[in-house]
């Protein structure tokens, strides 16, 4: 890694993008500091600290900071996140979306555009359910249209603005502009997690042996799951494609080898933010509201829901959630899978070009086949996941390790870190071949 970018940096137009990346994201940690007018900040961390907000600490976590901040980006990138999510699903229902898409760049550049009008009208539904709520809890320092307009307007824009910044890294910056945006506000709350560790498990031992032993295992834990999580973003099943020869003339065309690389995470982290999403927004919809404090059904649903409830070993029953969760996990990562790769449009695709699976006859038998190997490699993957996920909810419920990064971040840290160094090279080979034509 650390050669890719000392290389990177070699090359001017290459040493310019990760510059102007890097000033991109100084705007967005100076964004994240920057207070709505308007809320009663003190008020609302205080309330968030609480274990009425309890299902809020993932929200925080990838903002940043910034909604515990209570910022000008406390919305961050979420409705763009949602809308793009939005679109897929639309993609495959509306056969003009779908057409759309396939209409090369000119297509996909309305669907961008649609995208980025629906994060707007997202972010400014989610403003004025915040605000909503912020009214009923007395979070606003007047109770006035002027300070409800003037905070819609400023989470709307907020996260406007990031959208803007994302688009713009993409575009002038190494890449993956969003996923960046995201990363570095989940690797803005590592220092702070650590911190906590610290104070937790090493500076309160009893004796330096107990604190070194802690803190090796600390170390230990998230080596593993980082090591684990580059397995698994890098696991793929190659399957072998042969395409007959052609005779034209007197030359020979086609008879190569190639192979149809199916990745084990085939669906990347979707289905865990898909799983969390469903689980935890009533969790936040109540804690708005102000309900979910009581002992009644309804209540006990919701610390279900909650994962500061999870593994808890005085209160196990809670610990069902935790099961939904990973079944949840399981169904979409196949359903995100289903719709995003379609083996019979590759079955096709490969008869109507000459190829073919060795062994497997072209057509219907090829997909059958594919299927069967997709089904069985994305159980595997989901499976990872799930894991990944499991590990540090259950560190926090059985140690009560109260950190905001678990397997969601790392996964995401771990996946945009990977295919920005590839962005990097491959920007760099461009370089190369451009100045060895130029010569």
């Amino acid at each position: 890694m650390l050669k890719t970018l000392r290389n990177a940096f070699k090359i001017k137009d290459v040493r310019n993008r990760i510059l102007f990346t890097f000033m991109m994201l100084i705007v967005i940690r100076i964004g994240s500091e920057l207070p709505i007018p308007g809320v009663k900040g003190s008020v609302f961390q205080s309330w968030l600290n609480s274990k009425s907000a309890d299902g809020l600490g993932f929200v925080d976590a990838i903002t940043g900071g910034s909604f515990s901040q209570m910022s000008v980006f406390a919305l961050n990138i979420t409705p763009y996140i949602t809308s793009s999510i939005i679109m897929q699903l639309l993609t495959i229902a509306i056969p003009k979306l779908e057409e759309m898409q396939r209409d090369g760049e000119d297509g996909r550049k309305k669907i961008v555009e649609i995208t980025r009008y629906l994060t707007i009208a997202l972010g400014l539904l989610e403003s004025v359910m915040m605000v909503i709520g912020f009214y009923r809890q007395n979070y606003l320092t007047e109770k006035t249209p002027l300070t409800v307009i003037m905070v819609v307007t400023s989470l709307t824009a907020g996260s406007a603005v990031l959208m803007w910044i994302g688009e713009r890294i993409t575009e002038k910056g190494v890449g993956n502009g969003i996923s960046i945006v995201l990363t570095i506000n989940i690797i803005s709350r590592i220092p702070e997690d650590l911190s906590t560790l610290w104070s937790q498990f090493i500076a309160s031992a009893a004796n330096i042996p107990k604190a070194i032993v802690a803190g090796l295992i600390i170390v230990a834990i998230i080596a593993a799951m980082v090591v684990f999580v580059v397995l698994l973003q890098d696991a793929q099943r190659k399957i072998p494609v042969q395409y007959s020869s052609k005779i034209r003339g007197n030359k020979q065309m086609g008879g190569q080898q190639t192979c149809i690389p199916l990745k084990v995470n085939t669906s990347g982290v979707i289905p865990v933010i898909f799983a969390q999403s469903l689980m935890q927004t009533p969790v936040i919809i109540a804690s708005f509201l102000g309900k979910g404090n009581g002992n009644g059904i309804g209540s006990k649903i919701l610390k279900g829901l909650s994962q500061s409830n999870w593994c808890d070993p005085k209160e196990p029953v809670y610990s069902i959630g935790l099961i939904v969760y990973i079944v949840l996990i399981i169904a979409f990562a196949y359903f995100y899978t289903n719709i995003t790769f379609n083996p019979l449009e590759i079955a096709n695709n490969m008869k109507r070009s000459g190829g073919f699976i060795p062994g497997i006859r072209p057509g219907k038998p090829t997909s059958d086949y594919l299927n069967q190997i997709l089904n069985y490699i994305v159980f595997i993957g989901a499976i990872g996941l799930a894991f990944i996920a499991f590990v540090p909810i259950f560190f926090n419920g059985v140690f009560n390790a109260d950190v905001s990064f678990g397997g969601t971040s790392i996964i995401i840290i771990v996946g945009v870190v990977i295919e920005t160094l590839k962005q990097i090279e491959s920007q760099m080979r461009v370089r190369y071949y451009k100045g060895f034509l130029d010569d």
